[in-house]
């Protein structure tokens, strides 16, 4: 399996991510610019968080037209994993390929902390591994982190199992129904505002967040 990090202006979590999949799990993967047209030859996708160029406006809303994103789009249409945390989530939102929207912090403050997650949907390439129901600890790092859908939206998330983690103890940002991470109607995509790349050694705190990568590798493998 090859694994493509995207690269925008402005990020900062996409060396977390390679060396997440690199070093640790000892993933072929490779770095993409956004100035990129396609992603021929790559099985899955990732966008990092941190930020990227033109988050002073709204986060994401200048990233969506990077010259990579249709590739990207067309990459989930075709049933390929794509992944976004943080930032990556809010692109991924802003593009279209995950419903909703991520708002400001309840708090108007930025929330940098280890939070309680309950996983609520193992049937992704990414939470295979993972027990439906477990609770696991994830870092979290960002400002704008408040998920927000109309009524409508939220009742069909939760109908469909698109609702993949959920904030547990405390709810750190007013995110509604206390998502913390969702997919598309097809599975394949998921974005999360907590950092599992920075849960993947003991060194860093936890391994929590490694299953996340160990799941796509090993959804890789079933499918390769």
């Amino acid at each position: 399996m090859k694994i493509a990090v995207i690269v925008f202006p402005g990020s900062n979590c996409d060396i977390d991510l390679y060396e997440a999949l690199h070093t640790v799990c000892d993933a072929d993967v490779e770095y993409v610019s956004y100035k990129q047209d396609n992603l021929d030859g790559f099985d899955a996708v990732m966008l990092p968080g941190g930020f990227s160029y033109g988050d002073y406006l709204r986060c994401g809303a200048i990233a969506r037209f990077s010259p990579i994103m249709p590739a990207v789009i067309e990459f989930a249409k075709n049933g390929k994993p794509v992944f976004g945390t943080c930032n990556g989530f809010q692109i991924l939102t802003e593009v279209g390929l995950l419903p909703g929207a991520l708002k400001r912090n309840n708090s108007l403050k930025f929330v940098c902390k280890t939070v309680e997650l309950t996983v609520e949907n193992t049937n992704t390439p990414f939470t295979s591994l993972y027990k439906k129901g477990e609770k696991i600890n994830l870092p979290i790092a960002h400002a704008d982190g408040s998920y927000y859908a109309d009524e409508e939206l939220l009742a069909e998330l939760e109908e469909n199992g698109q609702v993949v983690f959920r904030y547990s103890k405390e709810n750190p940002n007013g995110s509604l129904n206390d998502i913390a991470g969702i997919t598309n109607k097809q599975g394949n995509v998921l974005g999360m505002m907590p950092h599992p790349e920075r849960a993947v050694e003991m060194l860093l705190g936890n391994e929590d967040g490694l299953r996340v990568f160990k799941s796509l590798l090993e959804e890789g493998k079933v499918k390769g």
